[in-house]
């Protein structure tokens, strides 16, 4: 269906692209082609266009890409690669460029196309955001000739246009979210930047740079080291139990494969992996053969090197879990994504390729430096301990939790036991449970009242977690066990809402919770079963008239509307417990009245780097983050 034709750009031209479909439905069902049409979506867009110009650095023909975050909140992505081809298109005539930014896969990813391997979260194309686009703008400069077209709303609304001289080289797309389509256009630069720096480590050599306009802040990435500078990144502040990490980077049955990985003092594991730059948050065959390998090398090299005697047992993979920082990219040429979010490998042949490649390089890393060895299988050694030390507890809350027949005291159950129409409130605090117990729909609402914090799961191990009381009520409570014994189907509800105070303390202990769900049940978020109440801030009265404000926005509206604003009465809700049953039911607990705000993982990276700076032992980055933040903190008590 297409041409094997080659030019001076490297083989990119209009032969290269090949035409699968139209872009009739985009705009009627977004969701199916962004994920949704929330933040998260909003920021799939750029990630589209920048992986477009990344498959160009994979090639070999870029080295900077530059993102602008502009003013009106539009998005520019301007790369120096070869730019996408002007020239006629054999599908229709039109200028390729139209082509690619007006049919859906139209683009090199496709068949004999321009790129061997390519990124891209769905393979769906600039066309995407185009059709998702208020109007788009696209630069082109080929051959010292720089050309441009406008868009609106994914329809061409001018020709391209004749040229100019450039005397650069590339594509610069600028484009504005159609505000129609999405429910807030905001973009977010921690957002961005996370992403745009993993993609930074994963291509050494290439300077990616994003400039937020609304603030003045810029930020450039650039890492020679590559997975090397990932590891030692992502264990910053940490005691490393050697050093520089061990990297393996080679090809095996055509798949290349990029693994570096290093041992701390902490207690998590955190696998980073990538299938074609794409975040597998879901991990897949990739991590499954890695798995296989670090386990099979690091026995056989113990007991070889006399490490782990004939009477010891084997290590597990369990064991070999506990303080691993560990980044996996692998590169395929047809990449087949599964799960819940479409982030989980699924070819078959990546895992015996991850595999033998991960095994041989680790023995032979072993035997060229056997000093490697013995911290990490202490290490092992210890956390099994822990983990045996703990088994009896782990027993006892899995039974109670898988039988329900050991349900914890404190909980008021529902009386329906359909898990899709159930829902339970973890409430801060015996006052504002009682309230929340009295308050509720008991066919379908239980109640969970927290005593204080629960434990910071961040910086303790297995056996004194399963050791804390609140923690194994909780898990007790919700009947799908954690970790290894986690069954979905056991869940005992489909909505877990954490209800707090809207204080400080409050947010304290939200961040607990969190915390604990995000190590060791993360799989509630990922089917999106976590839920945070919101509460109101505020009671309004004019007259007889009442209202609750949720926001100091809505406040602002209810008494600045006002008749006489000095005869509106304001009240001030610090905790739950100043609201009686009826207020509570009525305000946060009713289905028909009350805001929910999902728990939703859109940046792992960017998640664990948050939960390791406010829950984690280094102070120095907990101060420098509070210090960047403050200005936006709301509803401080002092």
């Amino acid at each position: 269906m297409t041409q094997d034709t080659r030019n001076a750009e490297g083989g990119y031209d209009a032969g290269s692209i090949q035409v699968l479909e139209g872009l009739e439905a985009v705009r009627k069902r977004p969701g199916m082609y962004i994920g949704d049409t929330g933040s998260r979506g909003l920021h799939h867009l750029i990630y589209e266009v920048v992986d477009n110009a990344v498959d160009e650095a994979i090639g070999g023909y870029c080295d900077r890409i530059e993102v602008t975050i502009h003013a009106d909140e539009s998005i520019s992505v301007r790369d120096n690669g070869r730019g996408i081809p002007t020239d006629p298109h054999p599908y229709n005539g039109r200028p390729t460029c139209e082509v690619v930014l007006t049919i859906l896969h139209a683009g090199g990813k496709f068949g004999n196309g321009a790129y061997k391997v390519s990124g891209g979260l769905h393979g769906v194309g600039v066309s995407v955001v185009n059709a998702l686009s208020t109007w788009l703008e696209v630069t082109i400069a080929r051959d010292g000739v720089q050309r441009t077209q406008r868009f609106e709303r994914g329809i061409p609304v001018t020709d391209l246009s004749l040229g100019t001289p450039a005397d650069w080289r590339g594509t610069l797309i600028h484009y504005l979210p159609d505000d129609t389509i999405f429910e807030e256009v905001h973009h977010s630069l921690d957002v961005l930047k996370s992403r745009l720096r993993e993609l930074a480590f994963l291509n050494p050599g290439l300077a990616i740079s994003v400039e937020d306009e609304r603030t003045g802040e810029r930020k450039e990435y650039h890492f020679d080291g590559g997975i090397q500078a990932f590891v030692e990144y992502l264990d910053r502040g940490k005691t490393a139990l050697f050093t520089p990490p061990v990297i393996l980077s080679g090809e095996r049955d055509g798949i290349a494969i990029d693994v570096g990985f290093q041992y701390n003092d902490s207690y998590l594991e955190r696998i980073f992996s990538f299938a074609n730059l794409i975040h597998t948050i879901e991990g897949g065959t990739h991590v499954s053969g890695l798995r296989t390998a670090m386990t099979r090398a690091v026995n056989e090299a113990a007991r070889n090197n006399k490490i782990l005697r004939d009477k010891d047992e084997n290590l597990t993979g369990d064991d070999l879990k506990e303080g691993l920082t560990c980044v996996l990219s692998v590169k395929l040429g047809n990449p087949q994504f599964e799960g819940q979010t479409k982030t989980k490998l699924g070819n078959s042949e990546v895992r015996g390729a991850v595999d033998s490649f991960v095994y041989e390089g680790l023995l032979a890393w072993f035997e060229d430096a056997p000093d490697l060895l013995r911290p990490i299988v202490d290490k092992a050694v210890r956390a099994r301990q822990a983990r045996e030390a703990a088994k009896k507890a782990r027993e006892l809350v899995r039974k109670g939790s898988m039988t329900g027949l050991n349900l914890p005291g404190k909980l008021a159950d529902c009386s329906s036991r359909t898990p899709e129409n159930t829902e339970l409130y973890i409430v801060e605090g015996d006052s504002a449970g009682g309230s929340a117990k009295q308050g509720r729909d008991r066919s379908f609402q239980a109640i969970l009242p927290l005593r204080g914090k629960i434990l910071n799961v961040e910086k303790a191990r297995l056996d004194k977690m399963l050791s804390n009381n609140e923690i194994r009520t909780i898990i007790q409570a919700l009947g799908c066990g954690i970790g290894n014994d986690f069954d979905e189907k056991k869940l005992r509800y489909h909505k877990i809402i954490i209800m707090t105070d809207a204080d400080v303390d409050g947010a304290h202990i939200s961040t607990l919770l969190l915390t604990f769900f995000y190590r060791h049940m993360p799989e509630l978020i990922n089917q999106g079963y976590l839920y945070l109440a919101q509460p109101p801030l505020y009671r309004v009265q004019k007259g007889k008239q009442v209202q609750y404000c949720y926001t100091e926005k809505e406040l602002r509206q209810h008494v600045d509307g006002a008749p006489d604003p000095a005869k509106v009465g304001v009240q001030r809700y610090k905790g739950l417990g100043e609201m009686n049953p009826s207020q509570l039911w009525e305000t946060t607990m009713d289905p028909t009245n009350r805001v929910l705000r999902q728990i939703e993982l859109n940046d792992e990276l960017l998640a664990d780097e948050y939960f390791d700076i406010l829950m984690g032992d280094r102070v120095e980055p907990r101060r420098d983050f509070i210090t960047s933040y403050a200005h936006e903190v709301k509803n401080l008590d002092i």
